[in-house]
């Protein structure tokens, strides 16, 4: 066994990646922004909670930035039960629609994906012509991420390094040396990060999303659009703020009542899935590095594995696949179908011994250029939201349980899902959230959509989280990968965009 990475330990759930690998295989040509601008609304400061007038009523300077982009801070306090101490800055990029009367903000996911990368890099090849035209899309670096107060541990070499270790956590002396490699991180994001590492939190961010809404958008209602975990943003701040919600939609739902081994298994579940839908698709192609019937392809796929967790491939870059990165990039074009002719060419190099391809793949799941340096700090921040937002249980036998039952979901990867609560035991602040379902009493309806393939998010979550917002409708694609807007499907773009731009929800129950 094998011990996880982050990234393995649950699948990242960020629409960033999957835009990030469309972008790099299969290429996008970005449309021409236009100058209109979002009306403001009086209103829009008014209510502040108490002790927090000054951050709704600050001042936000958009200047001109990365071609047609404008970009800003905002100032929001670290801690919001001592408003009065330390604040940090968050990023903010705006891209203005032609026709603009409003603001759109957007979240990727994550936690610890972009939302500045995403309207830089993205939004122009994803978003439809009509979104764009209508709204000034607005995209944030959540507290923790890259550019807004970031955590911060250790150093490009020794992210290197780190991905390059493994141990077998199935044994004592392995599950020791797994808690010993992890503490060496968390003393790096101790020392590296700052007072923010103890309020890296999902609520937090929602309340820091609130001031977003009145300094930045100068709007009464948030209109935003989030993706994957960024729907567990976007309902926790409906929660909070029921009144300041306009026309919001959670594509790729997280369920937020499930705990952190229930979000787990479902993943697991949910990957086995998406692979024999890959492999299904495979074995009608030319090229195809399977043969054989669908169980055989798998068979197949699970002796590379084994293989490669018994001996690392080689690589041309010098450095060796082993068995995480081995499953990072493995599923990284599972969030997209339109990129398995990408998986199939990863593969045929790893059956030839080549371990070049499946490694490119896994560096860009983990935001690694080529030249050595990584390009975000996602998978530190994937790891501080996280082991304050669930609690885990960290004794070795529950972990082990834990971690037969996830084999048992997922017989291909259900090892790598398992030993996650390693990352967090040893994390310097306590979670501050118990899981519970959605709260909401607004009267604005929020539009929930699920695709049937999804592997990170189960389709089964965005049903459950329609229920438990109640004021709301579902909407259903038919599709493999993760999340449904802006992947290709007409039906999911007219449905989003007749929502968004002019109201009209789709019937509850809806299927594209």
């Amino acid at each position: 066994m094998t011990f996880p990475a982050p990234l393995a330990a649950r699948a990242r759930a960020a629409v960033l990646v999957l835009v990030a690998a469309a972008l790099a295989l299969t290429g996008c040509v970005p449309v021409s922004a236009g100058s209109g601008q979002p009306s403001t609304d009086p209103a829009a400061t008014e209510g502040a909670p108490a002790g927090l007038g000054r951050f709704y009523t600050q001042s936000v300077d958009w200047a001109p930035c990365e071609d047609n982009y404008e970009c800003a801070t905002v100032t929001v306090p670290v801690d919001y039960d001592a408003p009065d101490g330390e604040t940090i800055d968050l990023a903010l990029i705006r891209l203005t629609g032609r026709h603009a009367t409003s603001s759109l903000v957007v979240n990727p996911g994550g936690p610890g994906a972009s939302g500045v990368d995403m309207v830089k890099d993205s939004v122009q090849s994803m978003f439809t012509e009509d979104l764009l035209n209508a709204y000034s899309v607005i995209g944030f670096d959540p507290r923790g991420v890259k550019r807004s107060a970031p955590v911060t541990c250790l150093d490009d070499a020794g992210r290197d390094r780190m991905r390059q270790m493994t141990v077998d956590t199935a044994t004592d002396p392995g599950l020791e040396a797994a808690f010993a490699l992890q503490r060496e991180t968390i003393d790096a994001c101790t020392a590296n990060t700052g007072p923010v590492l103890a309020h890296t939190d999902t609520e937090s961010s929602a309340r820091d999303l609130d001031i977003i809404r009145a300094a930045a958008t100068r709007q009464s209602q948030l209109n935003y659009l989030g993706y994957s975990y960024g729907t567990f943003l976007g309902s926790t701040y409906a929660g909070l703020f029921p009144d300041r919600v306009g026309r919001m939609v959670f594509d790729g739902a997280m369920d937020p009542s499930l705990d952190n081994h229930a979000i787990t298994r479902g993943q697991a579940r949910a990957f086995e899935a998406a692979i024999r839908s890959y492999v299904r698709a495979c074995l009608g192609q030319n090229g195809c590095p399977l043969t054989g019937t669908e169980d055989d392809a798998v068979a197949q796929i699970r002796a590379l594995l084994d293989r490669v967790k018994a001996s690392p491939l080689p690589t041309t870059d010098g450095r060796t696949l082993n068995s995480i990165d081995f499953v990072n990039g493995f599923i990284l074009p599972l969030y997209n179908d339109r990129n398995w002719p990408a998986l199939n060419q990863a593969l045929s190099g790893a059956f030839r011994g080549d371990g070049s391809g499946m490694l490119r793949l896994a560096d860009l799941s983990a935001d690694r250029n080529p030249n050595g340096t990584y390009s975000s700090n996602g998978t530190n921040a994937f790891m501080a939201y996280n082991c304050l937002d669930y609690q885990v249980n960290a004794d070795p036998a529950s972990m082990r349980a834990e971690a037969a039952e996830l084999i048992q979901d997922s017989p291909t990867l259900g090892e790598f899902f398992a030993y996650g609560p390693v990352n967090c035991r040893d994390w310097p602040a306590k979670p501050v959230r118990t899981p519970a379902p959605a709260e909401y009493s607004g009267k604005s309806p929020i539009l929930v959509v699920g695709t049937t393939g999804d592997p990170a998010t189960p389709v089964e979550w965005a049903g459950a989280l329609r229920g438990q917002l109640g004021n709301a409708a579902l909407l259903t694609w038919t599709g493999e990968g993760h999340t449904a807007y802006g992947r290709g499907s007409q039906c999911v773009d007219d449905a989003v965009d007749a929502y968004l731009v002019d109201g009209r929800a789709p019937a509850d129950g809806a299927r594209c």
